[in-house]
């Protein structure tokens, strides 16, 4: 059970959003990866003006084109050009992130929304960290900035072709962002906000925020750990990792949106977890195996967590 997680685990549970703090999401089967990017081909693309003819004509692909080579390694498990246009997204528009964390995400979506775009991060509620109960009071101190502190983080990765940035927090969002919002991605975001609804009914919060944000036909996109249709909704509640995609979808729906469609863009068959399995085992995180080969190999040869893919829209008529 959680109470008796080590720290390491412990930290993995909050931080599986976070991009490079704990486990990503993977499709090992996946026959689609992006191909290594030489320096040299990087360089090109770097130089090159924004307004060049090939480039501009796909945008997307020049944004993940422009990516490090550690983020670049992760598309065969993240799919973020097949995940962005399923959700949808493109130039110039208002999206809401949730959980950005260390821009992961962020640094494709900041140049592929361009200048006439905004990238809107969402932290979690203030007052739902300290329910992890490992949170040094340095942590939750510095949780009081967060908004300033990821706007000015975020402004980093930023050049003058790249979307504008602002934040908020899940349960306080400002009236100014109501109704502007194109889209509101969770990408791996769910699982703690369902882990405390009991607690404070921060899922609940989040939807109604998402709802609020969103223009009339605005979207909703989901990338989130699935449990199997037979664990229990105790096992699925958020606390492993997990969620049910049934009742995610519900919860969701309730919240006043049309459900569109899922895709198994983030799908991956091998990854089925047990009982007492977390999702952290997975890699990249190894939660569960320290630095023992034979138990990191087990955990490589089923690759990423197997993820749903949602879509969801706000009715074209304000309710």
């Amino acid at each position: 059970m959680l109470k008796t997680f080590t720290p390491l685990l412990a930290l993995a549970l909050v931080a599986c959003s976070q991009d490079g703090l704990a486990p990503a999401d993977a499709n090992v089967e996946s026959a689609t990866a992006t191909p290594a990017v030489s320096d040299a081909d990087k360089a090109a693309v770097a130089s090159e003006p924004m307004s060049s003819e090939p480039m501009s004509s796909d945008p997307l692909a020049r944004a993940l084109l422009l990516q490090d080579d550690a983020t670049q390694a992760r598309y065969v498990y993240r799919h973020p050009s097949e995940t962005l246009e399923f959700f949808g997204i493109e130039p110039g528009m208002t999206v809401v992130e949730a959980l950005p964390g260390g821009g992961w995400y962020s640094k494709i979506l900041l140049p592929y929304l361009g200048k006439n775009g905004k990238l809107v991060g969402a932290d979690y509620a203030l007052d739902m960290f300290p329910k992890f109960g490992f949170f040094s009071e340095e942590r939750l101190e510095k949780k009081r900035t967060w908004i300033a502190d990821w706007t000015a983080e975020a402004n980093g990765w930023r050049n003058d072709d790249s979307a504008e940035v602002s934040a908020f927090v899940f349960g306080s969002m400002p009236e100014a962002i109501s109704g502007q919002a194109d889209a509101v991605l969770f990408i791996r975001a769910l699982h703690n906000l369902s882990r405390f609804e009991n607690d404070g009914a921060y899922l609940t919060a989040a939807i109604k925020d998402a709802y609020d944000a969103l223009k009339p036909g605005g979207i909703v996109g989901i990338v989130q750990h699935e449990a199997p249709n037979t664990m229990s909704e105790e096992w699925a509640s958020g606390s492993k990792g997990y969620l049910n995609k049934d009742r995610l979808i519900a919860q969701v729906e309730q919240g006043g949106f049309e459900f569109v469609g899922a895709s198994d863009i983030n799908a991956n068959p091998k990854e089925i977890p047990g009982e007492e399995d977390i999702v952290w085992r997975l890699p990249p995180s190894y939660a569960t195996s320290g630095e023992d080969p034979l138990k990191r190999a087990k955990m490589d040869a089923i690759g990423e967590s197997n993820r749903m893919t949602l879509k969801f829209r706000k009715s074209e008529v304000s309710q």
